[in-house]
């Protein structure tokens, strides 16, 4: 019952910053936990980030933690991810995901995920 389209990638040197942006359909994101995971190149996909929808509490991979800032916007019906000090094991296929479940606790695992973007391509270069 969600539609889920990002948008915000691009080529950045090392060091740089970019704003994803993931905008839904359909249902509030207010009503989803929500997140954030990337795939690169011939690797699995990976969390980065989630955002409770009880609460909404962060959590984060330890490889972004204090570079990466996730957030909602219910006015805009949007969610966000700031990255900052990006580095190029950051280059991947960033995808925008909502969970149907209530929790206090940020979703790190993709199954319990029920929607997902197409994704957004963002490279960092050295």
């Amino acid at each position: 019952q969600v539609q889920l389209v990002e948008s915000g990638g691009g080529l950045v040197e090392a060091g740089g910053s970019l704003r994803l942006a993931c905008a839904a359909s359909g249902r509030t994101v207010n009503a989803y936990a929500m997140g954030w995971f990337r795939r690169a190149p011939g690797k699995e996909r990976e969390f980065v980030a989630a955002i409770t929808n009880g609460g909404g509490r962060t959590g984060y991979a330890d490889s972004v933690k204090g570079r990466f800032t996730i957030s909602r916007s219910n006015a805009e019906n949007s969610v966000y991810l700031q990255m900052n000090s990006l580095n190029p094991d950051d280059t991947a296929v960033y995808y925008c995901t909502a969970a149907t479940s209530f929790t206090y606790t940020p979703v790190r695992r993709p199954a319990e995920y029920d929607y997902w973007g197409q994704g957004t391509q963002v490279t960092v270069s050295s």
